[in-house]
């Protein structure tokens, strides 16, 4: 199969469609956001997006991933604390949002879809990971973290906290929490 020539692609339709995409998955919900009704609501044939991206799934990712590359990085203030705070509040707040209702229905749907699964860690996990990992390198060169971390359960279990949340709604995300994680992080349980 080959790929489509990207440098074909309008970008007005791409914006239009990235656009369409993210509003109707937040009104609609994941399961009941067509192709069609994409295309519609873009004012694109439907073959333009098939033409560009394998899935739905595909669509929404990219959608998802332009939205959400503005919380992806870390400050670097000098304190990693509050780098995180700001980061991880960021992510919270997103969360919140239109965006966070249209990553709940991508994330549901990658549990049944081992393709868009992957792509989704690939995409939007991974880019997140390296960009922790990296501030956390100069956290560590700066002394300010032990040097025996596991970086990967501090992973797990700071943005663990914030997916909890959001996908089992066992309470409601909010802003405080991050707070609340970050201190236990750091202060450990007494």
């Amino acid at each position: 199969m080959s790929l489509p020539d990207a440098s074909r692609r309008s970008e007005r339709s791409r914006r239009a469609i990235l656009e369409a995409t993210i509003d109707l998955v937040a009104e609609l919900g994941y399961e009941k956001a067509s192709i069609e009704g994409i295309a519609r609501r873009a004012g694109v044939g439907k073959q333009t997006i098939y033409r560009w991206w394998p899935s739905k799934g595909a669509v929404v990712l990219e959608a998802l991933n332009e939205s959400l590359s503005a919380v992806v990085g870390f400050p670097d203030t000098g304190d990693i604390v509050e780098d995180l705070r700001v980061q991880m509040t960021g992510v919270s707040q997103l969360f919140r949002t239109e965006l966070g209702a249209v990553y709940k229905g991508l994330i549901a749907a990658a549990q049944s879809d081992p393709a868009l699964s992957r792509a989704h860690v690939e995409q939007l996990i991974q880019p997140a990971i390296v960009a922790f990992r990296k501030r956390l390198a100069v956290a560590h060169q700066r002394g300010e973290l032990r040097s025996d971390i596991d970086i990967q359960a501090m992973i797990d279990m700071l943005w663990g906290a914030l997916y909890y949340r959001l996908l089992l709604h066992v309470t409601p995300l909010e802003t405080r929490q991050v707070d609340e994680v970050l201190k236990i992080a750091f202060e450990g349980l007494r």
